[in-house]
C-alpha cells in the first residue's frame, strides 16, 4: 500500500511539475468525460420529469383508451386518420363488459378563454371529466375542494382551476368561491389545483377542470373523447385491457379480421417510445465519446513514451540499484492512470457544469447520477491503463547498463 502511495504521489508530482503538458496529455479524456457527464446528467433529468409526467398524466395503475393510438410512422398516421371517435355509450361498455374493470372515466380537451372582469386568458386547456374522475390522481385541490360526482353528474357550472390560471386572475387572493367566465359561461371556482410547474418550458398549471356535460355544452355534442380505466387490481391490468379492447370491438361491430380504430396503452408503453428515442442519443454519445477516447488514449501513450525516454538514466539506475521490471511497469502505468484519472476528474467537473448551465438556460432538467461519475472515473483508468501499458513495458525492457550511459 506504502508503494501505491508513493507511486500516486510521484505521478502527482510530475503533472504538476509539467502543468500545460499534462493538460494537453488528457484534453481528449477531459473531453470524453465531460460528454459523458453532461449528457447523462440531461437525460437523466429529462426522464425522471418525463416519467413523472406520463405517470401523472396517465397513471401508473390504470390505462388510456384513446382515438387514435401511438403512432410511430406516416403509415400508420394515414391507416388510423378516419378512425372515429369514442363517446360515452362505448365507455358505457366497457364498464360493463370488464370484469377485470373498476371504474371507467370519459374526458375531452379544448381550449378556450377564461376571463375575470379586464383579464383575460386565451387559450387555457379546458378539460370536461365524468363523476369517475375522483377515482384517478390527475387533479388534486390544494385549496378549497374537488368537484363532488353529484356535481359533475349533474352538470353543474362548477370549475376547478389549475394554479396558474387562479394566480393568473386573482394574482395573491383567493380564487374559491369566486365565479369566472369560460368561453362566455360563468362558473363558480371550487378549489384551485396544487402548482405543478412546466415542462420542457410549458406550464402545467394552465388549465380549467369542469364536468364533461358542461364541456359538451361549450364545445360541442360529440367531442373527442378518451376514457382511462383502472383494473381491480394492479395484476389484472392485462387482463382489463384485453377486456376493453373486446367491448370496443364488439361495440363496433369489428371483424375477427379487422384491425383495432381505436388506441389501448399505458404509461410504460409511452415510456418505451420515448426511451427508444433517448437510445439514439446514447448511441450517438457512444461514437463520440469512442473518438476522443482514441485521440486521448494515443496522446497519453506517446507523452508516456517521451516521459520514458527523458527518464532513461533514472530507470537505469533504479534498476542497477535493484528495482525489477514489475517496479518499473508499476511506477510507468501508476504515473498513465494518475494522468489519465485526473483528466477524468476535471470531466466530470465540467460535464456537471455543463449540464448545470444549460438546465439553468433552458427548460432541460440536469440530475447528476452517481454511476456515471464512477463510469467517467472508470473509463478513464481504462483507458491510462491500456494505452500506459506498452511504455510501461518498454521502460521495464531497458538495459541498466545501456540506460546509465544515454546523457
Amino acid at each position: 500500500m506504502h508503494q501505491v502511495l508513493e507511486s500516486i504521489t510521484l505521478a502527482l508530482s510530475a503533472i504538476w511539475t509539467s502543468k500545460l503538458r499534462s493538460f494537453m496529455t488528457v484534453l481528449g479524456n477531459i473531453v470524453a468525460v465531460s460528454s459523458i457527464v453532461t449528457v447523462v446528467s440531461l437525460i437523466q433529468g429529462m426522464n425522471a420529469m418525463v416519467s413523472s409526467a406520463i405517470v401523472s398524466d396517465v397513471g401508473a395503475d390504470s390505462f388510456t383508451v384513446q382515438r387514435m393510438p401511438l403512432i410511430r410512422t406516416d403509415d400508420e398516421a394515414e391507416i388510423n386518420r378516419n378512425n372515429p371517435n369514442l363517446t360515452i355509450d362505448e365507455a358505457d361498455a366497457v364498464r360493463r363488459f370488464g370484469r377485470s374493470i373498476s371504474t371507467v372515466m370519459a374526458q375531452a380537451q379544448a381550449q378556450a378563454t377564461v376571463s375575470l372582469g379586464d383579464r383575460v386568458l386565451e387559450r387555457v386547456q379546458v378539460q370536461g371529466v365524468t363523476p369517475e374522475y375522483i377515482n384517478f390522481g390527475l387533479f388534486g385541490a390544494e385549496r378549497g375542494r374537488m368537484m363532488s360526482p353529484i356535481e359533475v353528474e349533474r352538470n353543474r357550472p362548477v370549475v376547478l382551476l389549475g394554479a396558474g390560471v387562479a394566480e393568473a386572475l386573482f394574482d395573491q387572493t383567493s380564487a374559491v368561491d369566486k365565479v369566472v367566465k369560460i368561453g362566455g359561461v360563468h362558473f363558480r371556482i371550487v378549489g384551485v389545483s396544487a402548482k405543478k410547474g412546466s415542462f420542457f418550458g410549458a406550464s402545467q398549471d394552465d388549465f380549467a377542470v369542469i364536468p364533461l356535460g358542461m364541456h359538451t355544452k361549450l364545445f360541442g355534442a360529440r367531442p373527442s373523447l378518451s376514457l382511462m380505466v383502472k383494473p381491480v387490481s394492479q395484476e389484472l391490468l392485462p387482463a382489463a385491457m384485453d377486456e376493453a379492447t373486446v367491448a370496443l370491438r364488439v361495440a363496433r361491430r369489428l371483424k375477427a379480421a379487422d384491425r383495432s380504430n381505436f388506441g389501448v396503452f399505458t404509461s410504460d408503453t409511452v415510456l418505451g417510445i420515448y426511451q427508444q428515442a433517448t437510445t439514439g442519443i446514447f448511441a450517438v454519445l457512444v461514437g463520440v465519446v469512442a473518438l476522443s477516447l482514441l485521440v486521448g488514449g494515443i496522446v497519453i501513450m506517446n507523452i508516456m513514451l517521451m516521459v520514458v525516454s527523458e527518464r532513461t538514466r533514472e530507470i537505469g539506475l533504479r534498476k542497477a540499484l535493484g528495482a525489477r521490471r514489475a517496479d518499473i511497469m508499476w511506477q510507468v502505468l501508476t504515473e498513465s492512470v494518475t494522468l489519465s484519472t485526473f483528466g477524468g476528474i476535471v470531466g466530470i467537473a465540467l460535464g456537471f457544469g455543463f449540464a448545470q448551465l444549460i438546465a439553468a438556460l433552458s427548460p432541460l432538467p440536469a440530475t447528476l447520477e452517481l454511476w456515471s461519475v464512477v463510469l467517467g472515473l472508470a473509463i478513464a483508468g481504462a483507458v491510462g491503463l491500456f494505452f500506459g501499458a506498452y511504455p510501461a513495458l518498454r521502460a521495464a525492457r531497458l538495459d541498466p547498463i545501456e540506460a546509465l550511459r544515454r546523457e
